[in-house]
């Protein structure tokens, strides 16, 4: 027996110090960061800072996240939520199942991206603050709670037009590179349609139609008018709670002494869009054309010339698909084949 233990013990401290190197490897990849050691208390801290970060590798393929402030993209969104639940997210923050916020390969932390869910028309903006999602066809994961208001909660996924917010996401850039917070700053745009004081302000014109959620995990005692710090789902410090959102007359309920914001849901109008799966893009018509007879066996293929940056490029194009496990099929298959870069797109 007590060799067995000094072997055993043996194994851990070689093993040990692997472990820990292949964490900070894939810090970046936060899901995994996060699942690696089974570890659920929360971190001290859930202040983050500005981030961009180096070129990353997760599961053969390399992301280069870059600052950028000319970003609009459609694919497929999915959502994580309590299996994260109080884990430190790629900027340094907590992760709550229910805030307002996003895991983005590439895009710098904080940004705040619109999503709107093209199958219902449903719009929320969340606030980028992670890393992730690493399943192949998936552009997005947005929280459970946004999930939920976005109505793809029970789906799992949905089809997504990610919007970045260019003046909102520049001042939250300044406030994060400054050493100021930015948690929370999504709820009250979400109720306003624009920063909080302090942030800069950026006011739109567009009318917003209301939706209230309330949180699943609690049952409200009361129904209030609030006047003062707005945080979401979760009770936060002090300290954040005075680098929180100052937004007035907002309507929400009192639970256990917490205030909790209604949520506020844009409705954008629904328009007809299909998913395809895009398996390349050439400047070579005739190299379009050859990758298309190889892929016509996988799914009906087109060839689609477009305008980029003042020339004309050929995209591959595996469709129409009728629903989102049927592109993912499509998807795999062209991988497959070679083509590493194919990614599921919406039209």
């Amino acid at each position: 027996m007590l060799l067995k233990n000094k072997i055993k013990n043996l194994v851990l401290i070689l093993v040990l110090p692997l472990m820990l190197s292949a964490c900070s490897e894939i810090e970046f990849g936060s899901h995994l960061v996060k699942t690696w050691d089974g570890n659920t208390t929360p971190p001290t801290s859930s202040k983050g800072t500005f981030k961009v970060g180096k070129p990353y590798t997760v599961a053969g393929r390399t992301y280069y996240p870059k600052e950028t402030y000319n970003y609009v993209e459609t694919g497929v969104a999915s959502w994580y939520g309590p299996g994260f639940h109080g884990k430190k997210t790629a900027s340094g923050e907590q992760y709550s199942q229910y805030e307002m916020t996003a895991a983005h390969r590439t895009l710098q932390m904080p940004s705040l991206v619109r999503v709107t869910n093209l199958g219902n028309g449903k719009s929320v903006v969340v606030r980028v603050n992670d890393r992730g999602p690493f399943a192949k066809g998936r552009i997005i994961d947005v929280s459970e709670k946004a999930a939920g208001l976005l109505g793809m909660k029970g789906a799992g996924t949905a089809k997504v037009k990610l919007e970045l917010l260019a003046d909102e996401s520049r001042a939250l850039a300044m406030a994060a590179k400054s050493g100021k917070s930015t948690k929370g700053v999504e709820v009250a745009y979400n109720k306003t349609g624009h920063l909080p004081q302090g942030y800069g302000q950026q006011v739109y014109d567009t009318q917003v139609a209301q939706a209230s959620v309330v949180p699943a995990v609690q049952q409200p005692t009361a129904v209030t008018t609030y006047r003062g710090p707005i945080i979401s789902d979760v009770p936060m410090s002090e300290p954040e709670l005075e680098q929180t959102a100052k937004v007035e007359d907002v309507q929400g309920h009192i639970t256990n002494g917490k205030f909790y914001p209604n949520a506020v849901v844009e409705q954008q109008p629904v328009t007809a869009n299909s998913l395809y799966v895009q398996a390349g893009a050439f400047g070579s018509e005739q190299n379009a054309q050859n990758l298309a007879v190889r892929m016509a066996s996988i799914a009906h293929t087109k060839v689609e010339p477009v305008t980029f940056g003042g020339r004309t490029l050929y995209k591959v194009r595996l469709g129409p698909l009728d629903t989102v496990r049927q592109a993912d099929s499509v998807l795999s298959k062209v991988l497959a084949a070679g083509q590493s870069d194919a990614i599921i797109v919406v039209q």
